[in-house]
C-alpha cells in the first residue's frame, strides 16, 4: 500500500526531519531551505528541462550541488545518431537560491561564454540562453529559445528519506506533457520544436543526499490516440517503501503505478545500454520494450567526487494501464532511461 500525502503543511519539522513520506499529485509540502538542517555541502537543488521530438532532444540543467554549481546543456540528434554535451562548473557563491516552488519562480545564471535563463510566470516557462562554443560543430556558438505550456492538472511528487540518516531526504517533481514551441539553432541548422508533436518534463529536485547512490530513471511524454500521455518511472535511492515514483499520466490525470524494474541487458559482466531494455511491474501495469537510439553518457571522475551517467534516448513500445483498467498501447514512444551513480 503506498501512502499518499493530502494535508498542506512544513516538508520538514524543526528538527529537519521530513514531516511524511509518500507521494502527491502536486507540491503539497512547503520546502524551506532554512528549515535544513544538514550542511550545506549535502544540500542538492536543481532544475532540469527535457525537450524531446521525435528527432532531436534538447536538455538543460541549471543546479546547486551544495560544494559547486553546475550548468548544463545537451542536443541530441536522432536521425544522424549524434549528440554533444556542454557544462559548466563554477564554485559556489552565497548560494544560488532556486526558488522553493516549481510552480512559480525565476533562475538565471550565467559564466565565461555562456548563460541560461528559466522564466516561469505561473502560466507559461520559457527556456532561453546560449553557449559560445558548443563542443561539436567546430564549436560554433548553440542558442535556444524554447516556451512550454500546457503543465497537466497533476505531476508526480514524493518526498523520501534515507535510512540511518534522519536529516537526508529527496522532495522530487515530475511535471510530463509540458508541450513545446521554439527552437535551438547551432551553426547553420535550425532544430524546430512544435507543441503538435514536441513534449518536455521538467525534474524538479530539492533535498539532503548521503554521499554515494545511485538511481535509474525513465520519463516519456507524447500523444496516445491523441490525448496527451505520459509516464515517469524510476527508483534506487533512498527509502521508498512508503511510495514508489511510478506514474502514468492521461489527459493531464494521474494514475498510481507499483513497482518498476529496469531490465538493462548485460554484455561481458556489464551493462550494455545500446542494446535492447526491458520494462516491467509487479502489478502487470506497465510492460514495455525500449530501442536505444543514443546514449548521453559521462563518467566525471575526481578524487572522492565521481558521477557516471548513462542517460539513454530511445523509442518505447508497450501497454501501460490505467487506474480504471483501460489499455493504452504505444508504438515507438520518444523518451529516455537512465542509470545514474554518484558520489557527491
Amino acid at each position: 500500500m503506498q501512502h499518499r500525502m493530502t494535508a498542506p503543511g512544513p516538508l520538514l519539522d524543526a528538527n529537519g526531519h521530513l514531516t511524511e513520506r509518500g507521494y502527491a499529485l502536486s507540491l503539497i509540502k512547503d520546502y524551506d531551505r532554512e528549515a535544513v538542517k544538514a550542511p550545506s555541502f549535502r544540500v542538492k537543488e536543481w532544475d532540469y528541462y527535457c525537450i524531446v521530438s521525435d528527432r532531436y532532444a534538447l536538455a538543460l540543467t541549471i543546479a546547486d550541488n551544495g560544494y559547486l554549481y553546475m550548468d548544463s546543456v545537451s542536443l541530441l540528434d536522432f536521425d544522424d545518431h549524434s549528440q554533444a554535451t556542454w557544462s559548466g562548473i563554477l564554485p559556489p557563491f552565497g548560494g544560488r537560491k532556486l526558488p522553493a516552488t516549481s510552480v512559480v519562480g525565476d533562475i538565471s545564471v550565467s559564466g565565461k561564454g555562456y548563460a541560461l535563463t528559466f522564466e516561469n510566470n505561473g502560466k507559461q516557462r520559457r527556456l532561453y540562453g546560449h553557449v559560445d562554443r558548443f563542443p561539436n560543430g567546430n564549436g560554433q556558438p548553440l542558442l535556444f529559445d524554447v516556451t512550454l505550456t500546457g503543465a497537466p492538472k497533476d505531476s508526480m511528487v514524493i518526498a523520501t528519506p534515507f535510512s540511518g540518516h534522519p536529516k537526508a531526504f529527496y522532495y522530487n517533481q515530475k511535471i510530463n506533457c509540458l508541450r513545446a514551441e521554439g527552437k535551438a539553432v547551432h551553426g547553420d541548422r535550425e532544430y524546430l520544436f512544435s507543441p503538435a508533436h514536441s513534449f518536455a518534463v521538467l525534474d524538479w529536485g530539492r533535498g539532503v543526499w548521503t554521499y554515494d547512490n545511485t538511481w535509474y530513471w525513465g520519463s516519456a511524454s507524447g500523444l496516445a490516440e491523441g490525448v496527451p500521455f505520459g509516464f515517469n518511472i524510476g527508483y534506487g535511492f533512498g527509502d521508498t517503501s512508503a511510495a514508489s515514483e511510478n506514474m502514468l499520466f492521461y489527459d493531464g490525470i494521474a494514475h498510481k503505478l507499483s513497482r518498476v524494474t529496469f531490465e538493462i541487458p548485460m554484455k561481458d559482466g556489464k551493462e550494455d545500454y545500446m542494446a535492447p531494455w526491458k520494462f516491467t511491474s509487479d502489478d502487470g501495469r506497465f510492460e514495455m520494450d525500449f530501442e536505444p537510439i543514443l546514449d548521453r553518457c559521462a563518467d566525471i571522475n575526481v578524487g572522492i567526487i565521481r558521477s557516471d551517467q548513462h542517460q539513454v534516448f530511445g523509442r518505447f513500445t508497450g501497454r501501460a494501464v490505467l487506474d480504471g483498467g483501460r489499455e493504452i498501447f504505444i508504438r515507438r514512444f520518444p523518451g529516455f532511461a537512465e542509470k545514474v551513480h554518484n558520489r557527491w
